[in-house]
């Protein structure tokens, strides 16, 4: 792709961010998740609640819900976003082992919520390592994934399958 097609490129090569003045106002929704696997005692140890650092999932969840709101200072071109909601789970699976981690964030703007959804996640994930790797230090966080999206002219998306 030539350097003319890119977004977030000005025409002479430097990076920039996107101007949305134009775009009309939508609700924006964006869905995510992400997983953490671990060893079946680290994920006992975190339901027991009996880590060092104290309750994971709850802090985890919080951990994301901060990280969607503070996504513009950490994502160098995305647009603040006065978020209406976000929303983050975690929910452990024995069958993984581990936690899988789930987000919903929506707001009314300019611009997509996929990257506050993501960062949600991601933090989500990098929390529960944090708090709980006295019990398991390699711990692997996996599939950051785009759910679906809502909103703007692309309208409804959906990662198949």
């Amino acid at each position: 792709m030539s350097a003319s097609k890119l977004t977030h490129v000005d025409p002479g090569g430097e990076a920039r961010m996107v101007d949305i003045s134009e775009k009309p106002v939508t609700v924006r929704e964006a869905r995510a998740r992400a997983s953490v696997k671990m060893g079946p005692e680290a994920l006992a140890a975190i339901l027991a609640g009996n880590l060092p650092k104290g309750e994971v999932i709850a802090t985890a969840r919080i951990a994301g819900i901060q990280a969607a709101k503070r996504t513009s200072e950490l994502i160098p071109m995305c647009h603040p976003l006065a978020l209406t909601v976000v929303d983050v789970q975690c929910v452990s699976d024995r069958d993984l082992p581990g936690i899988r981690i789930e987000s919903l964030v929506r707001c009314e703007g300019k611009t997509g919520a996929e990257m506050e959804a993501l960062t949600a996640v991601a933090v989500a994930a990098l929390t529960v390592v944090d708090m709980a790797k006295s019990a398991d230090r390699w711990m692997t966080i996996e599939d950051i994934t785009l759910v679906e999206k809502r909103g703007g002219k692309s309208g409804p998306l959906r990662r198949p399958g």
